[in-house]
Protein backbone atom coordinates (compact mmCIF):
# COMPACT_ATOMS: atom_id res chain seq x y z
CA UNK A 1 0.00 0.00 0.00
CA UNK A 2 1.76 3.48 -0.91
CA UNK A 3 0.92 5.91 2.01
CA UNK A 4 1.44 9.61 1.43
CA UNK A 5 3.37 11.85 3.26
CA UNK A 6 3.60 15.86 2.95
CA UNK A 7 7.04 16.71 0.79
CA UNK A 8 9.77 17.05 2.76
CA UNK A 9 13.54 18.24 1.88
CA UNK A 10 15.72 16.00 3.71
CA UNK A 11 19.74 16.94 3.41
CA UNK A 12 22.75 14.43 4.42
CA UNK A 13 26.21 14.42 5.45
CA UNK A 14 28.17 11.17 4.48
CA UNK A 15 30.78 10.73 7.07
CA UNK A 16 32.97 8.09 4.89
CA UNK A 17 32.88 7.51 1.31
CA UNK A 18 34.70 3.99 0.62
CA UNK A 19 32.68 1.05 -0.30
CA UNK A 20 29.66 1.53 1.90
CA UNK A 21 29.62 5.59 1.33
CA UNK A 22 29.49 5.32 -2.76
CA UNK A 23 27.24 1.78 -2.18
CA UNK A 24 24.81 4.30 -0.47
CA UNK A 25 24.94 7.21 -2.82
CA UNK A 26 24.54 4.58 -5.95
CA UNK A 27 21.34 3.55 -3.92
CA UNK A 28 20.17 6.94 -3.64
CA UNK A 29 20.33 7.91 -7.01
CA UNK A 30 18.32 4.37 -7.95
CA UNK A 31 15.79 5.28 -5.04
CA UNK A 32 15.32 8.73 -5.83
CA UNK A 33 11.63 8.93 -7.70
CA UNK A 34 10.60 6.05 -5.38
CA UNK A 35 11.42 7.83 -2.33
CA UNK A 36 9.62 11.36 -3.22
CA UNK A 37 6.46 9.13 -4.72
CA UNK A 38 6.04 6.95 -1.95
CA UNK A 39 7.37 8.58 0.82
CA UNK A 40 7.34 11.91 0.02
CA UNK A 41 11.30 12.62 0.74
CA UNK A 42 13.30 14.85 -1.30
CA UNK A 43 16.71 13.73 -0.47
CA UNK A 44 19.94 15.66 -1.38
CA UNK A 45 23.48 15.40 -0.15
CA UNK A 46 24.86 18.60 1.48
CA UNK A 47 28.39 17.10 2.45
CA UNK A 48 30.68 14.42 1.98
CA UNK A 49 34.20 13.48 3.70
CA UNK A 50 36.68 10.83 3.17
CA UNK A 51 39.78 9.97 4.46
CA UNK A 52 41.15 9.32 1.09
CA UNK A 53 39.65 12.25 -1.44
CA UNK A 54 39.01 15.32 0.76
CA UNK A 55 35.46 16.72 1.43
CA UNK A 56 33.35 18.50 -0.11
CA UNK A 57 30.42 20.92 1.26
CA UNK A 58 27.74 22.36 -0.74
CA UNK A 59 24.06 23.68 0.50
CA UNK A 60 22.59 23.50 -2.62
CA UNK A 61 23.30 19.82 -3.22
CA UNK A 62 26.43 17.57 -4.16
CA UNK A 63 26.34 15.94 -7.93
CA UNK A 64 26.40 12.16 -6.43
CA UNK A 65 27.17 11.45 -10.06
CA UNK A 66 30.11 13.58 -10.10
CA UNK A 67 31.32 12.81 -6.09
CA UNK A 68 31.12 8.88 -7.65
CA UNK A 69 33.41 9.46 -10.77
CA UNK A 70 35.61 11.50 -8.47
CA UNK A 71 36.31 8.83 -5.98
CA UNK A 72 36.14 5.96 -7.78
CA UNK A 73 39.01 7.35 -10.42
CA UNK A 74 41.32 8.96 -7.43
CA UNK A 75 40.17 12.08 -7.90
CA UNK A 76 39.37 14.35 -4.76
CA UNK A 77 36.08 15.74 -4.07
CA UNK A 78 36.87 19.40 -3.12
CA UNK A 79 35.90 20.30 -6.72
CA UNK A 80 32.59 20.15 -5.63
CA UNK A 81 32.55 22.10 -2.45
CA UNK A 82 30.56 25.96 -2.96
CA UNK A 83 33.98 26.84 -0.60
CA UNK A 84 36.94 25.23 0.98
CA UNK A 85 35.80 22.63 3.46
CA UNK A 86 37.38 21.96 6.56
CA UNK A 87 39.41 18.64 6.40
CA UNK A 88 38.81 18.04 10.05
CA UNK A 89 35.97 15.75 10.18
CA UNK A 90 34.44 17.25 13.64
CA UNK A 91 34.76 20.79 11.95
CA UNK A 92 33.48 19.34 8.50
CA UNK A 93 30.47 17.88 10.83
CA UNK A 94 29.57 21.55 12.20
CA UNK A 95 30.71 23.18 9.36
CA UNK A 96 27.61 21.06 6.80
CA UNK A 97 24.24 21.89 7.27
CA UNK A 98 22.26 18.58 6.69
CA UNK A 99 19.71 17.11 8.99
CA UNK A 100 20.81 13.39 9.09
CA UNK A 101 24.54 12.22 8.95
CA UNK A 102 25.63 8.80 7.73
CA UNK A 103 28.48 7.42 8.67
CA UNK A 104 30.22 4.30 7.34
CA UNK A 105 34.20 4.87 8.54
CA UNK A 106 36.31 1.77 9.29
CA UNK A 107 35.22 -0.39 12.86
CA UNK A 108 37.43 0.50 15.80
CA UNK A 109 36.50 -2.73 17.78
CA UNK A 110 38.05 -1.96 21.15
CA UNK A 111 36.99 2.09 21.85
CA UNK A 112 34.24 2.99 18.68
CA UNK A 113 36.53 5.93 18.19
CA UNK A 114 36.93 8.46 16.16
CA UNK A 115 32.95 7.51 14.98
CA UNK A 116 31.49 7.23 18.41
CA UNK A 117 32.96 11.31 18.63
CA UNK A 118 31.28 11.91 14.89
CA UNK A 119 28.04 10.54 16.02
CA UNK A 120 27.90 12.57 19.24
CA UNK A 121 29.22 15.80 17.46
CA UNK A 122 26.54 15.33 14.34
CA UNK A 123 23.51 14.78 17.33
CA UNK A 124 24.91 17.86 19.50
CA UNK A 125 24.49 19.79 16.01
CA UNK A 126 20.87 18.92 15.84
CA UNK A 127 21.33 15.47 13.25
CA UNK A 128 19.27 12.11 13.04
CA UNK A 129 22.66 9.70 13.39
CA UNK A 130 22.70 6.53 11.37
CA UNK A 131 26.03 4.21 10.84
CA UNK A 132 26.84 1.07 9.76
CA UNK A 133 29.77 0.86 12.32
CA UNK A 134 29.59 -1.78 14.82
CA UNK A 135 31.64 0.58 17.07
CA UNK A 136 29.88 3.14 18.62
CA UNK A 137 26.93 0.77 18.52
CA UNK A 138 28.54 -1.21 21.38
CA UNK A 139 30.65 1.91 23.16
CA UNK A 140 28.04 4.20 23.10
CA UNK A 141 24.65 2.93 22.53
CA UNK A 142 23.13 3.98 25.95
CA UNK A 143 24.77 7.50 25.65
CA UNK A 144 23.95 8.20 22.12
CA UNK A 145 20.85 6.90 22.38
CA UNK A 146 19.61 9.46 25.28
CA UNK A 147 21.18 12.20 23.56
CA UNK A 148 19.56 11.99 20.79
CA UNK A 149 16.27 11.47 22.36
CA UNK A 150 16.66 14.72 24.06
CA UNK A 151 17.22 16.71 21.03
CA UNK A 152 14.28 14.86 19.55
CA UNK A 153 16.52 13.35 17.33
CA UNK A 154 16.90 9.22 16.37
CA UNK A 155 20.16 7.16 16.69
CA UNK A 156 19.89 4.13 14.45
CA UNK A 157 22.29 1.51 13.31
CA UNK A 158 20.39 -1.33 11.17
CA UNK A 159 23.65 -2.15 9.42
CA UNK A 160 25.80 -2.78 11.85
CA UNK A 161 24.77 -6.87 12.49
CA UNK A 162 23.88 -8.27 9.14
CA UNK A 163 23.94 -5.58 6.78
CA UNK A 164 20.36 -5.01 5.19
CA UNK A 165 19.02 -7.69 7.25
CA UNK A 166 16.31 -6.50 9.72
CA UNK A 167 17.85 -7.96 13.18
CA UNK A 168 17.26 -4.47 15.33
CA UNK A 169 14.16 -3.05 13.80
CA UNK A 170 12.34 -6.42 14.17
CA UNK A 171 12.45 -6.19 17.86
CA UNK A 172 12.11 -2.61 18.05
CA UNK A 173 8.70 -2.54 16.31
CA UNK A 174 7.41 -5.95 15.04
CA UNK A 175 8.20 -8.53 17.81
CA UNK A 176 6.74 -6.22 21.21
CA UNK A 177 6.78 -7.33 24.43
CA UNK A 178 9.68 -10.45 23.43
CA UNK A 179 12.11 -11.49 25.74
CA UNK A 180 15.42 -12.83 24.17
CA UNK A 181 16.93 -15.52 26.28
CA UNK A 182 19.53 -15.83 23.89
CA UNK A 183 20.94 -16.53 20.27
CA UNK A 184 22.89 -18.69 18.21
CA UNK A 185 24.76 -18.23 14.59
CA UNK A 186 27.38 -17.09 12.40
CA UNK A 187 27.91 -13.31 12.48
CA UNK A 188 31.20 -13.40 10.28
CA UNK A 189 31.15 -13.85 7.02
CA UNK A 190 34.44 -13.85 5.83
CA UNK A 191 35.62 -16.29 8.16
CA UNK A 192 32.56 -18.46 7.16
CA UNK A 193 34.38 -18.11 3.22
CA UNK A 194 37.41 -19.21 4.68
CA UNK A 195 36.23 -21.85 6.62
CA UNK A 196 34.69 -23.42 3.40
CA UNK A 197 37.96 -22.26 1.35
CA UNK A 198 39.89 -24.67 4.11
CA UNK A 199 37.19 -27.53 3.32
CA UNK A 200 38.15 -27.51 -0.23
CA UNK A 201 42.11 -27.99 0.08
CA UNK A 202 43.42 -24.71 0.34
CA UNK A 203 45.27 -23.47 3.05
CA UNK A 204 44.74 -20.61 4.91
CA UNK A 205 47.10 -18.07 3.90
CA UNK A 206 45.51 -19.05 0.50
CA UNK A 207 42.20 -18.65 1.41
CA UNK A 208 42.93 -15.24 3.16
CA UNK A 209 44.69 -13.98 -0.36
CA UNK A 210 41.67 -15.07 -1.87
CA UNK A 211 39.82 -13.12 0.27
CA UNK A 212 41.63 -10.28 -0.30
CA UNK A 213 41.35 -10.41 -4.15
CA UNK A 214 37.86 -10.14 -4.06
CA UNK A 215 37.18 -7.73 -1.33
CA UNK A 216 36.01 -9.59 1.67
CA UNK A 217 39.04 -9.75 3.76
CA UNK A 218 40.65 -6.54 5.21
CA UNK A 219 44.88 -6.42 4.33
CA UNK A 220 45.18 -6.91 8.31
CA UNK A 221 42.69 -9.70 8.74
CA UNK A 222 43.48 -10.23 12.42
CA UNK A 223 39.91 -9.14 13.45
CA UNK A 224 38.24 -11.61 11.51
CA UNK A 225 40.89 -14.35 11.78
CA UNK A 226 40.80 -13.73 15.36
CA UNK A 227 37.52 -13.45 16.44
CA UNK A 228 37.06 -9.56 16.93
CA UNK A 229 34.78 -8.36 14.36
CA UNK A 230 32.37 -11.58 15.73
CA UNK A 231 32.77 -10.56 19.46
CA UNK A 232 32.15 -6.72 18.64
CA UNK A 233 28.61 -8.58 16.73
CA UNK A 234 28.11 -10.51 19.94
CA UNK A 235 28.56 -7.71 21.93
CA UNK A 236 25.93 -5.17 19.62
CA UNK A 237 23.12 -7.74 19.73
CA UNK A 238 23.55 -8.21 23.80
CA UNK A 239 23.57 -4.48 24.47
CA UNK A 240 20.76 -3.14 22.28
CA UNK A 241 18.41 -6.56 22.07
CA UNK A 242 18.83 -8.44 25.44
CA UNK A 243 19.88 -5.01 26.98
CA UNK A 244 22.82 -6.44 28.79
CA UNK A 245 26.10 -4.14 27.45
CA UNK A 246 28.57 -5.75 27.06
CA UNK A 247 31.86 -4.94 25.38
CA UNK A 248 34.17 -7.06 22.81
CA UNK A 249 36.62 -7.90 25.26
CA UNK A 250 34.29 -9.02 27.21
CA UNK A 251 33.64 -12.01 25.17
CA UNK A 252 34.76 -15.12 25.66
CA UNK A 253 36.84 -15.11 21.73
CA UNK A 254 38.24 -17.66 19.51
CA UNK A 255 39.60 -17.43 15.98
CA UNK A 256 39.72 -19.88 13.54
CA UNK A 257 43.71 -19.64 13.16
CA UNK A 258 43.48 -22.92 15.38
CA UNK A 259 41.43 -25.34 12.39
CA UNK A 260 44.31 -27.33 10.84
CA UNK A 261 43.62 -29.09 7.75
CA UNK A 262 43.42 -32.29 10.12
CA UNK A 263 40.51 -31.24 11.77
CA UNK A 264 38.53 -30.41 9.05
CA UNK A 265 39.50 -33.57 7.47
CA UNK A 266 38.08 -35.31 10.59
CA UNK A 267 35.08 -33.25 10.83
CA UNK A 268 34.70 -33.89 7.06
CA UNK A 269 34.75 -37.77 7.87
CA UNK A 270 32.37 -37.29 10.34
CA UNK A 271 30.09 -35.56 8.22
CA UNK A 272 30.29 -32.37 10.35
CA UNK A 273 31.90 -28.73 9.15
CA UNK A 274 33.76 -26.11 11.18
CA UNK A 275 31.63 -23.03 11.34
CA UNK A 276 32.83 -19.70 13.93
CA UNK A 277 29.87 -19.68 16.02
CA UNK A 278 28.27 -17.27 18.36
CA UNK A 279 26.41 -17.65 21.26
CA UNK A 280 24.75 -15.54 23.90
CA UNK A 281 22.50 -17.04 26.74
CA UNK A 282 20.81 -15.26 29.40
CA UNK A 283 19.03 -15.60 32.60
CA UNK A 284 17.00 -13.14 33.76
CA UNK A 285 19.63 -10.20 34.05
CA UNK A 286 22.13 -12.25 34.04
CA UNK A 287 24.67 -12.91 31.14
CA UNK A 288 25.29 -16.60 31.07
CA UNK A 289 27.53 -17.13 28.11
CA UNK A 290 29.39 -14.53 25.55
CA UNK A 291 31.44 -16.59 23.09
CA UNK A 292 32.84 -16.91 19.67
CA UNK A 293 34.54 -20.36 19.07
CA UNK A 294 35.51 -22.44 16.36
CA UNK A 295 32.93 -25.84 16.56
CA UNK A 296 31.95 -28.79 14.82
CA UNK A 297 28.64 -28.52 13.14
CA UNK A 298 26.76 -31.66 11.92
CA UNK A 299 24.35 -31.74 9.48
CA UNK A 300 21.36 -31.45 11.51
CA UNK A 301 22.22 -27.89 12.65
CA UNK A 302 20.32 -24.94 10.57
CA UNK A 303 24.34 -23.56 10.80
CA UNK A 304 25.47 -26.46 8.35
CA UNK A 305 24.24 -25.32 5.00
CA UNK A 306 25.72 -21.93 5.73
CA UNK A 307 27.75 -21.26 2.91
CA UNK A 308 30.72 -18.32 1.44
CA UNK A 309 29.83 -15.17 2.79
CA UNK A 310 25.82 -15.98 4.30
CA UNK A 311 25.21 -15.29 7.48
CA UNK A 312 22.57 -16.50 10.00
CA UNK A 313 21.72 -16.01 13.80
CA UNK A 314 18.91 -17.69 15.62
CA UNK A 315 17.12 -16.39 18.72
CA UNK A 316 15.52 -17.71 21.77
CA UNK A 317 12.62 -15.78 23.01
CA UNK A 318 9.93 -16.35 25.86
CA UNK A 319 7.22 -16.51 23.57
CA UNK A 320 9.11 -17.74 20.55
CA UNK A 321 11.02 -20.89 20.61
CA UNK A 322 13.12 -20.28 17.65
CA UNK A 323 13.17 -17.50 15.29
CA UNK A 324 16.02 -17.65 12.29
CA UNK A 325 17.45 -14.86 10.32
CA UNK A 326 19.66 -15.87 7.03
CA UNK A 327 21.39 -13.59 4.95
CA UNK A 328 22.85 -14.76 1.77
CA UNK A 329 26.34 -13.06 0.72
CA UNK A 330 25.78 -9.43 1.69
CA UNK A 331 27.78 -6.87 -0.25
CA UNK A 332 28.38 -3.12 0.76
CA UNK A 333 25.35 -2.76 -0.76
CA UNK A 334 22.96 -4.40 1.24
CA UNK A 335 24.38 -2.55 4.33
CA UNK A 336 23.87 0.71 2.31
CA UNK A 337 20.02 -0.54 1.86
CA UNK A 338 20.19 -1.07 6.00
CA UNK A 339 21.42 2.40 6.29
CA UNK A 340 18.23 3.96 3.85
CA UNK A 341 15.99 1.96 5.46
CA UNK A 342 17.01 3.73 8.86
CA UNK A 343 16.35 7.38 6.98
CA UNK A 344 13.05 6.13 5.89
CA UNK A 345 11.86 5.00 9.37
CA UNK A 346 13.10 8.01 11.12
CA UNK A 347 10.92 10.17 9.08
CA UNK A 348 7.84 7.99 8.54
CA UNK A 349 7.93 7.89 12.91
CA UNK A 350 9.13 3.97 12.63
Amino acid sequence: MVTNYSDRMVSLALVGFGNVGRAVARLLLQKNSELKSKYGLDVQVNGIITGKHGSAIDPAGISLTRALELAESGMPLDTLSSNPPPADPVEFIYACPADVMLESIPVNHHTGEPALTYLRTGIHKGMHAITANKGPVVHGYAELTTLAASRNRRFLFESAVMDGAPIFSLFRGSLPAVQVTGFQGILNSCTNLLLGMLEDGKTLEEAIAHGQSIGITETDPSADIDGWDAAIKVAALSTVIMGIPLKPQQVDRGGIRSVTPEMIAEAHQAGERWKLVCTARREGPRLLEASVRPQRIPPTSPLYAINGTSSYVQFATDVLPGLGIVESNPGPETTAYGMLADLINIYRGV
